[in-house]
């Protein structure tokens, strides 16, 4: 009903100004007239409601690009963040992601395949841990991860958990390190760590200025893709960015 009546106001807005000079008795007539217009035309308020839904998405998409612009570094450079496919690709690929997050789960082996298949896309991975206490300590034993022992263990151990089937306790965490040839102990102690506890928060600020409240959340190129999007969709995203960039 909300989305109807502001179709009507868009449709009706050149006339407002008018109806508003009108006697009382002018305004009931005119509003008559509109009423039976309407009934009339029903399709005019589809024509107003698409071009409302238009305009709704273009301002949405001019405030994303804005975002972007002053988040930059925060979001494409950031050191404590993993990066990987390819380091020096044309384009970059974002992830917002929480470990606990069905769609996330989904999205996981197509974007693997996303930057696999493309070969020149760099990938970043931003822990935002949204989905209650199972997800931090997910996040924050990836985090710890990647400050022990880099890279590549962290990507193992994003995978670990993106598959996990099992409630995030230090147990299950416990099995994770040891099926990934880590130890466990220095793990858990680090988890612990303002240094950690840094990375979350920082992420869950960037997040809170870019207005992502769902994961998975993905920052392509210039535009942001919120929520699960099939390899396909993805790939026509990455391609559009390219373009442009080129332009």
């Amino acid at each position: 009903m909300r989305r109807l009546l502001a179709g009507t106001a868009l449709a009706l807005a050149t006339a407002l100004p008018a109806a508003a000079e009108m006697t009382a008795a002018e305004r009931e007539a005119f509003r008559a007239e509109v009423r039976a217009y309407l009934l009339e035309n029903p399709e005019v308020l589809i024509e107003a409601m698409n071009e409302l839904e238009m305009r709704q998405q273009l301002a949405e998409a001019e405030r994303d690009k804005a975002m972007l612009a002053e988040q930059s570094a925060a979001i494409f450079n950031d050191p404590a963040s993993w990066v990987g496919g390819n380091p020096d690709g044309d384009i970059t690929v974002v992830e917002f992601i929480d470990y606990r997050c069905g769609y996330c789960r989904k999205a996981w082996q197509e974007v693997d395949d996303l930057v696999e298949i493309d070969g020149n896309i760099r990938f970043v991975l931003k822990e935002f841990p949204i989905l209650g206490e199972q997800s931090v300590l997910s996040s924050r034993f990836a985090i710890a991860v990647l400050q022990l022992h880099g890279g590549e263990a962290y990507k193992k151990a994003h995978d670990a958990l993106l598959s996990l089937r099992s409630d995030t306790t230090p147990e299950a965490l416990v099995r994770v390190a040891e099926d990934l040839g880590l130890e466990a102990q220095p793990i858990l102690e680090r988890m612990q760590t303002a240094e950690v506890t840094k990375v979350i928060e920082d992420n869950h600020r960037l997040a809170q200025t870019m207005d992502i409240s769902g994961t998975p959340t993905f920052v392509v190129g210039g535009t942001m893709v919120r929520g699960y999007v099939p390899l396909e969709g993805m790939q026509q995203i990455v391609a559009e960015q390219r373009a442009a960039q080129e332009g």
